[in-house]
């Protein structure tokens, strides 16, 4: 499989390199196609991939196409690429674009798959939500889904809750981000050195992650565990929930998920 991309920038760049860690492509089975001479010219510094200022060359050569552009160009650039795009497989990692407004962007000549995922695939740790309407053939199915397994966990999800993922795992490193920085920002005031609270935060939080995944235990029995009576960890808890800790966090989902469906609009 020859897998082609129009756009090379960060979700790209995270997929590319995923791809490419797990073996699931060599380099020489990569196209990239941006605008951006100095984009192409990093990501075939980085990763070997081949790299193309002309969207036909690209397209050419590519069986199966990820469209990886900002939300804001998409309609431009599909409109530019549509005829090249016929009788190809693509898919679409555009946040708002749904698999109707694709489909109408270029016909039915063009297999589809809507795909979200995050950028934790970088690192084999990605979270990707696949639509179910999905028009692929068999066997463009079978590899992006082998594909996106090779870069962490995946799922089938009905398209109309397409949206509803980018709140959670499409935004949510940038929320896990927030949190490990701000527990090290308190560490540090407790004393620690920056790089020692770095790491305390960020794989605390990745332990509790693992918690999750490997017991399926519900994340509050597991908080409870934790939490001894009279001890440190309830008194924490205690001072996160009066300062609005859980709405604070489904405020921001919900705010993800409402600007998605505004993008779809």
């Amino acid at each position: 499989m020859q897998l082609g991309f129009i756009g090379g920038g960060n979700m790209a760049g995270a997929l590319m390199g995923g791809i490419l860690g797990a073996g699931v492509l060599s380099p020489s089975k990569v196209h990239v196609y941006d605008i951006s001479g100095p984009c192409l010219e990093g990501l075939r510094g980085k990763f070997g991939v081949q790299t193309y200022g002309d969207p036909g060359e690209m397209l050419g050569r590519s069986d199966l196409v990820v469209l990886a552009v900002k939300p804001n160009v998409a309609a431009g650039v599909l409109q530019e690429l549509g005829d090249g795009l016929a009788g190809k497989g693509l898919i679409s990692i555009v946040t708002g674009w749904t698999t109707d407004m694709l489909r109408k962007a270029l016909g039915d000549e063009t297999r589809l798959l809507r795909v979200m995922p995050n950028t934790p695939a970088l690192c084999g740790e990605g979270m990707c939500a696949l639509s179910s309407s999905c028009t692929l053939t068999e066997a463009e199915r079978d590899f992006a889904q082998g594909m996106f397994a090779a870069l962490g966990r995946w799922l089938w999800v009905p398209e109309e809750l397409m949206e509803a993922v980018v709140g959670v795992s499409g935004s949510g490193p940038a929320y896990g981000y927030l949190f490990i920085e701000a527990l090290a920002d308190a560490g540090v005031e407790m004393g620690l050195a920056r790089d020692q609270a770095v790491l305390m935060a960020a794989q605390t939080l990745k332990g509790a992650a693992e918690m999750v995944l490997a017991t399926g235990q519900h994340p509050g029995a597991l908080k409870d565990a934790v939490c001894s009576p009279g001890g440190t960890t309830i008194r924490g808890v205690r001072a996160l929930e009066e300062r609005g800790f859980r709405t604070a966090v489904k405020e921001g989902a919900l705010a993800a998920w409402e600007r998605a469906r505004e993008l779809k609009a």
